[in-house]
């Protein structure tokens, strides 16, 4: 059974309109080759909306000649195809034949989600019909007779005729896609029973009978579109993450000719061999060596280290890293689809695509539902017929059946508890992104953190400005003000509030720091080996000879220390989480000394160090493949596959912006204890969920043989359904009640005195 999202149909029809079925020479032409003839073709299929889309689509196209295998990304609602042979294989009629229209995929190309507002106005038109076909019930169950009844029963069926035409037209388009692709979901129950109970209720009145059920019929459209908009509310997911990485690439680059001459390409047409001129402030288009010039570079995309990296001729520099301070010429050393860039967006579709084959707990208990209501309608059908032989009473009691067993208790039983977990979560500064991520939070037994501004806020700060001579500082805060280096804005706070130092002139030395000429003195703020060996101040500093000074004349007037604070509760959070029986990793591009050394403060036993994004990214497969479920922490460019790699993930607010869109979760404070709490709620969350669904079990096991009986009207049945939508809600409702952590209820880190020294670059 084929479960698709709402709007699924919504969105297939605009997307009809807009696109153009691709041929099969567009399809070989758009396709890259794999070698060893294997080819892939990349295909954009709007209507992906679920896990059970996802596996029917896989399935059906893993079946065709010369198919290798399909794979689903649900983020970028793309079909990967891989295939053998020069003839293109029939997937595009394939997915023609179950309902899902595709077209060639284009990365700049966003699918835009329509859903959400489809959803809120059939919501208040069925609220609206609902409330008025109820004023008018009330009337007939007074006591109105004769032409009163009447008279109300036809105003109700004209109310109830643009309210199943609208809002209920999401579901009635839902089953007939499915019904005419040879498919079942769970709108094919609803959209009969609806139409069942319109139909006879109009009969009932033509007949001039005492009982019609409008507002049974428009009172269900409406209870089932409040849980589908809750659904689709936390199940849409922001889709931004593989785009923003993309973004992140050069669109080209000037590239010096043999003859002296530049011209400007676009990254696509960079080969291995050209030598590239990159001003300061571009990022670097393609993987590639320094053959001049020296500069500092901001290479978090890399490390996820905040401190640039000082590189010069003969280094070797990857796509994405931005170039700060100098000009630099390189030599390109791999096309822009082969570069270090690529293969992150690589690693991070894979992950999606990976995150995206999860089955929440709803999508598992309702895979049986459809068929068994159905063949209970249609059997209490049969049955009625065959001991009565009165057609009318055997369908007011198979729409009985189909009423009273409606999914609305199991639609909203999970909707509704990540909603209220959700606003819980908010209020204690955590957004939650994707409500199955709470599901999957629930069950997570290893915690796994990036370092650099996950466990540490990622911002060098001066130590020990109180030692330092305050004309000195005020100087060398002038000088710094004049870089963006994270040292130099660490100590530019603290200039003078007053009259500030005037220079003759200032330059900056990329890689090394920066010079000012005054009054015929030179001074100089940066590295040590570069600023000035003679020290007249007599210190040289924690750091000794690799530390920042402030020179003048070549004379060390003043050294500067630097910390890296960890985040608030980071200890504390440790600990939670340990006592939730979650055990702790921290995983970082940094080195193993700095490493060790906010390891042992935090009190975490295993850490791996030196690892790039693709490192990350396989310790966690290592992890789930041992049957781990890994939660991740991080906040860096370069943790973004490895959040979209885990069973679940979270994300500073402080973060870049890829990675909060990577991230299920995103915690606005700064403390870390965000996490332990995050993980409460969810299990929490999550006992709930359960109760819900038993909930909903209960009510149907104890209903639906009343309802066989005979013993229950299509309006009575509406109530019940009613009745057993409001338990569930009230159930989850109970969240509220439930006392979380207090985010900064424990000693922050940086309050108790506890930092990680940072190496000065």
């Amino acid at each position: 059974m084929s479960c698709c999202a709402p709007g699924a149909e919504m969105a297939l029809a605009l997307d009809r309109a807009t696109s153009v079925q691709p041929s099969n020479q567009e399809i070989k032409l758009a396709s890259r080759s794999l070698g060893d003839d294997l080819r892939q073709t990349d295909l954009s299929v709007p209507t992906v909306h679920c896990a059970g889309c996802i596996q029917t689509i896989e399935t059906a196209l893993a079946k065709l000649d010369r198919v290798e295998g399909a794979r689903v990304n649900l983020s970028t609602k793309r079909v990967a195809i891989r295939w053998r042979g020069n003839e293109v294989p029939p997937f595009v009629a394939a997915l023609g034949r179950l309902g899902y229209e595709a077209h060639l995929f284009d990365p700049e190309t966003g699918e835009k989600d329509k859903t959400l507002s489809e959803l809120i106005r059939a919501v208040a038109v069925a609220g609206f019909a609902a409330g008025n076909i109820m004023l008018l019930s009330v009337s007939v169950w007074s006591g109105a007779e004769g032409a009163t009844r009447d008279l109300f029963h036809w105003v109700s069926a004209l109310i109830a005729i643009p309210a199943l035409a609208f809002a209920g037209g999401i579901y009635f388009r839902s089953a007939w896609n499915a019904l005419r692709h040879g498919r079942m979901n769970m709108d094919v129950p609803i959209a009969v029973g609806v139409s069942l109970a319109y139909t006879m209720s109009l009969c009932e009145t033509i007949n001039h009978g005492d009982h019609a059920y409008f507002d049974a019929s428009v009172s269900l459209l409406f209870f089932l579109l409040i849980g589908r908009t809750l659904d689709h509310v936390m199940r849409e997911r922001a889709r931004t993450a593989v785009n923003g990485l993309s973004r992140l690439a050069a669109r080209g680059a000037l590239v010096l000719r043999d003859d002296g001459t530049r011209d400007y390409l676009p990254v696509g047409e960079i080969e291995p061999g050209m030598q590239l001129l990159i001003a300061a402030g571009e990022r670097i288009p393609v993987d590639g060596k320094i053959i001049r010039g020296s500069s500092d570079l901001d290479c978090s995309l890399v490390s996820g280290e905040s401190t640039p990296r000082n590189v010069a001729p003969g280094e070797t520099v990857q796509a994405g890293v931005l170039n700060l301070t100098g000009s630099l010429t390189i030599k390109a050393t791999a096309a822009a689809k082969d570069s270090f860039l690529a293969e992150m967006v690589r690693l991070m579709e894979a992950a999606e695509g990976g995150r995206a084959h999860y089955r929440r707990i709803a999508d598992r208990v309702s895979a049986l539902y459809a068929p068994v209501v159905h063949l209970t309608a249609f059997a209490t059908f049969l049955g009625w017929m065959a001991a009565s032989g009165d057609w009318h009473r055997a369908i007011t009691i198979a729409i009985a059946v189909l009423i009273i067993t409606c999914p609305c208790a199991l639609g909203l039983a999970v909707p509704i508890v990540q909603v209220v977990a959700a606003r819980r979560l908010f209020e204690n500064g955590i957004m939650v992104k994707d409500g199955s991520a709470m599901e999957r939070l629930a069950t997570i037994d290893t915690a796994v953190f990036d370092k650099t501004g996950t466990l540490t806020l990622g911002q060098p700060r001066l130590v020990n400005a109180a030692s330092i001579d305050p004309g000195m500082l005020a100087i060398a805060a002038d000088m710094a003000a004049h870089s963006r280096h994270p040292f130099s804005k660490a100590i530019a706070g603290f200039a003078a509030l007053g009259e500030h130092h005037k220079f003759d002139a200032v330059t900056e030395h990329p890689g090394f720091g920066i010079e000012a000429a005054d009054a015929g003195s030179t001074w100089r703020l940066g590295r040590r080996g570069w600023a000035g060996w003679k020290a007249r101040t007599g210190g040289e500093g924690k750091h000794g000879y690799s530390g920042t000074v402030l020179t003048k004349d070549g004379f060390i007037v003043a050294t500067f220390d630097f910390e890296d604070a960890l985040r608030a509760d980071a200890r504390a959070a440790i600990v939670k989480l340990n006592d939730q029986q979650v055990s702790v990793e921290m995983l970082s591009g940094d080195t193993e000394n700095a490493c060790g050394e906010v390891a042992e403060m935090l009190d975490i036993d295993g850490f791996v160090p030196a690892l790039l994004p693709s490192g990350k990214v396989e310790r966690i497969k290592a992890l789930s493949k041992d049957g781990h479920k890994v939660l991740m922490v991080g906040d860096g460019l370069n943790d973004t596959p490895a959040l979209g790699a885990a069973h679940v993930s979270i994300a500073p607010a402080t973060a870049a912006d890829i990675g909060r869109n990577a991230a299920d979760f995103v915690f606005l404070r700064e403390s870390l204890l965000a996490v332990p709490l995050a993980l409460d709620a969810s299990r929490k969350a999550g006992r709930v969920i359960r109760q819900n669904i038993a909930i909903a079990i209960v009510y149907n096991t104890i209903a639906v043989p009343i309802a066989i009986l005979g013993h229950v009207t299509p309006l009575i049945a509406a109530i019940a359904m009613s009745a057993s939508s409001l338990l569930v809600i009230g159930n989850a409702l109970r969240l509220q009640g439930f006392v979380l952590a207090e985010v900064m209820g424990a000693p922050s880190a940086s309050r108790s005195g506890i930092h990680a020294s940072v190496q000065p670059s």
